[in-house]
């Protein structure tokens, strides 16, 4: 049998630009840029998104140089996964999720299967919250006023170090009766943290995303009336365990795993260990929403609005109903490939 390499066609930065200026505890921005990988094999093509993060010293000049410089290592087989990836360098985690989605994207084409169904999981999943960014509280209660009617839950960011965080959330609460979370971004010591989580319980939140820095040894597990979740404390396999001492459940996003594949054993991890599992995004356009929502099933909670968030989505193929993001219909990722191929 003829070996065919894998290609790397193109990897090229992408601006996307937000409908509105996004904050958070630690930065504001009005855009965001990923890297759109595109690889072929046989005459198919195949996508990938990375959307790295400036907090874990990762950027889409870094993305693009670890693509470039390690496509060669690809080989010739896509579906040996396992493979692939022990040869691939283990850092630049939104690069290998870039790379792991394009990988997942091919075997999808090849047979002509959307990846869920290849995972052999459901196209399903939670509802999506939406994201109420940070602001002072009247005008995040104005801003969760606008899409009550359209998503099933809301996400807060907090951690404005001004002492107003449980004012916001009971600012929503008043003009919103949606389930609420909470994502504090690190923002909290270990005292803020414990008087305000009973305060957040008693306006019914259902749980807290980091609340305190990542590497503060404090165990809120059991002394927190609502769940807390690690986010920034968890990227990959090897922290899920760590994690598990001190919270109640992880936040994977697949920027920080290396993809789709790592996901899927720190779901599994999290289950043996007894922690929730939340399933994270950062601003990406609709190829890397995608590839998140294909395992959204195997969660208990879903944040994927990092699509919902832009002016305009490049890569349209993930359907919002009745507030869940699901994955599409057609093979691979389903993201029209016209959407995404450099002109020629």
């Amino acid at each position: 049998m003829r070996s065919v390499p894998l290609v790397l066609v193109s990897a090229r930065a992408v601006t996307l630009r937000l409908a509105e200026t996004f904050v958070i505890s630690r930065q504001a921005q009005d855009t965001a840029e990923v890297v759109h990988v595109e690889l072929e094999h046989e005459g198919v093509r195949a996508f990938g998104e990375a959307a790295p993060i400036e907090r874990y010293d990762e950027s889409a000049e870094s993305a693009l140089a670890y693509v470039e410089e390690h496509a060669e290592l690809l080989g010739d087989d896509p579906f040996a996964l396992e493979e692939i990836f022990g040869r691939l360098p283990p850092r630049e985690y939104a690069a290998r999720a870039a790379l792991d989605a394009a990988l997942h994207d091919f075997c999808g084409r090849l047979t002509e299967q959307p990846v869920w169904r290849l995972l052999g999981l459901r196209r399903a999943g939670p509802p999506t919250s939406w994201t109420i960014w940070l602001g002072d509280p009247d005008d995040m209660a104005r801003r969760a006023e606008r899409v009550r009617h359209r998503f099933r839950r809301l996400k807060l960011k907090l951690g404005a170090h001004d002492g107003l965080d449980v004012e916001r959330v009971r600012a929503v609460r008043a003009v919103a009766d949606q389930p609420l979370q909470v994502d504090v971004n690190e923002g909290w010591d270990e005292a803020e943290a414990l008087e305000s989580l009973p305060q957040l319980a008693a306006l019914g939140v259902e749980y807290c995303e980091q609340p305190l820095p990542a590497g503060d040894a404090a165990v809120l597990r059991g002394r927190s009336p609502i769940p807390v979740y690690l986010d920034e404390d968890c990227h990959t396999l090897a922290d899920v365990a760590p994690c598990a001492e001190r919270a109640d459940g992880i936040n994977i996003k697949l920027a920080k795993s290396g993809g789709i594949r790592e996901a899927v054993r720190m779901v599994h991890a999290a289950r043996a260990l007894g922690l929730g599992v939340m399933l994270g995004c950062m601003v990406e356009s609709g190829l890397g929403i995608s590839a998140a929502a294909q395992i959204a099933s195997l969660c208990d909670h879903v944040d994927l609005d990092g699509n919902l968030l832009l002016a305009e989505d490049p890569c349209p193929g993930v359907e919002l109903l009745d507030g869940v993001q699901l994955p599409p219909l057609e093979p691979g990722l389903g993201v029209e490939a016209e959407a995404l191929s450099r002109p020629r």
